[in-house]
């Protein structure tokens, strides 16, 4: 279970507002870790919430204790879950975290826990041909509240022959 992805909130919105929960499945390829404070913050968005709904129907989203968070973790400041995203990928050596938010990211980056995004793992299921092309689906996500600049998405579609 170390080696399953952990995955922070707003990509688990994003792909779950877009209706694309089962292509984060199947370019991730296997189950994802949702720490409990993740799911704690999905759950304030009420029952009816589409990716509550998610997280109880999709049995390969496990939700899991938060784990206690590494001072070197907390220091940055962040949010409750991109912390305990951070804290999953820290204390399981090359576990991939799933965050979207720039400084947990660096976070990542800086703490060598290897880290995608949202845009990130669109780009690698265009690249598996799990979709014919990459522009409908950030067209979708951007207009689902993601923001990403023109820039970043003409840098991105360039990147895989788009």
């Amino acid at each position: 279970m170390a080696n399953f992805p952990a995955i922070n909130t707003s990509p688990l919105i994003f792909f779950s507002k877009t209706d694309l929960l089962e292509l984060l499945h199947e370019t991730v390829n296997s189950d994802i870790i949702v720490p409990e404070s993740v799911a704690i913050e999905i759950q304030t968005y009420g029952e009816e919430d589409i990716t509550l709904q998610a997280l109880s129907s999709k049995n390969w989203l496990l939700i899991r204790e938060t784990i206690p968070i590494p001072s070197i973790i907390e220091n940055w400041d962040l949010g409750a879950g991109e912390s305990s995203v951070l804290a999953w990928g820290y204390t399981n050596p090359g576990t991939e975290v799933i965050l979207d938010d720039l400084a947990a990211r660096r976070c990542a980056t800086t703490l060598k826990i290897p880290v995608r995004g949202t845009l990130g793992l669109v780009l690698i299921a265009k690249q598996r041909g799990l979709i014919p092309s990459a522009r409908p689906i950030i067209d979708r996500l951007r207009q689902s509240g993601m923001y990403l600049s023109d820039r970043i998405v003409n840098q991105s579609l360039k990147s895989v022959g788009e």
